[in-house]
């Protein structure tokens, strides 16, 4: 829509151009103001004018300003690989890829879950902060599997109560260097930020309590097959814990792993994958399970060490 405008010259523009003063009045550019009195847009006390017309304090003028220009609206981008498992009106269940993070963050520049949904014209919860709207729970942007997304303001409250008191199952796969001693076990022990700055976590003491239940499923002769419960859900908790027994997750450079095994065996990020996620329905109380087939890349490397 055009913007009428209806004003009278002001005093420190006595004597300047007509262009020149339509100029600096309306931030337009010299030749843009030229081309709108050349078309009649400007009116000087009524009548049409010259741009060269001087102008005089008080003179009343009468411009039609063209539409501004819309900026556009950025859209999210649609995100290969991020599959929808299940979706009711209070949770969408995904099948995470391989680098896209559960949100954006500052520094991240790839894809996100959340975008990832609006791009599919799926709405989520609006209660937490912004760029996190609708997550209750994340993982890492190179850790694959199984996520939960609520939709509904009831859901997003529950599901973050139930992530917090620890009563949804989460079941994660892991290839990990080596034989854990014992085959079963579980981890007990404090995480927080590496004292190196450096962006890892580490087993700290005084850090936030962490517990993590694993369970070998299949050894090989450089690696083992674990299953791995959570209780707790602290950053890199499962790398973090597996790091500090000296059974790395294959592939997990940034936590020490082995880069000869995991070239061989084509593993170009840490081999781990949300396979299952349990709880019971935010809103209907039923328990409900998700689960996700290992990606290619994950397949292809437990393949290898068989037949090794």
């Amino acid at each position: 829509m055009s913007d009428h405008r209806s004003l009278p010259v002001p005093d420190g523009l006595e004597g300047d151009r007509l262009d020149a003063a339509l100029a600096r009045m309306f931030g337009l550019s010299r030749t843009r103001a030229a081309e709108l009195i050349s078309d009649g847009s400007v009116l000087v006390d009524g009548a049409a004018a010259a741009k060269s017309d001087r102008v005089q304090a008080g003179t009343w003028l009468d411009v039609t300003l063209p539409p501004a220009p819309t900026a556009p609206v950025a859209r999210p981008e649609p995100v290969p690989g991020l599959q929808i498992l299940y979706e009711d009106a209070d949770i969408v269940v995904v099948d995470k890829p391989v680098g896209v993070v559960a949100h954006p963050t500052v520094g991240w520049t790839g894809p996100s879950v959340i975008e990832g949904l609006l791009s599919a014209g799926v709405q989520v919860a609006t209660s937490g902060a912004a760029e996190r709207q609708g997550i209750v729970h994340r993982l890492d942007a190179n850790t694959t599997g199984v996520m939960v997304v609520a939709k509904s303001e009831t859901a997003y409250s529950t599901l973050k109560r139930a992530f917090k008191e620890r009563t949804v199952d989460k079941r994660y796969h892991t290839l990990a260097q080596g034989h854990p001693d014992p085959l079963r076990g579980t981890i007990d022990a404090p995480i927080d930020r590496h004292p190196a700055g450096d962006g890892r976590f580490a087993v700290v003491a005084g850090g936030r309590p962490a517990v993590t239940h694993y369970d070998t499923l299949e050894a090989f002769r450089a690696a083992s097959l674990l299953e791995i419960k959570l209780e707790t859900g602290r950053t890199h908790q499962i790398r973090v814990h597996l790091a500090a027994m000296r059974h790395p997750c294959v592939g997990d450079y940034l936590y020490g792993a082995d880069p000869t095994l995991a070239a061989r065996l084509g593993v170009a990020r840490q081999w781990l994958h949300a396979v299952r996620l349990g709880f019971d329905h935010p809103t209907e109380g039923r328990p409900v399970e998700f689960e996700s087939p290992y990606p290619e890349d994950l397949t292809k490397a437990v393949e290898q060490l068989r037949e090794d």
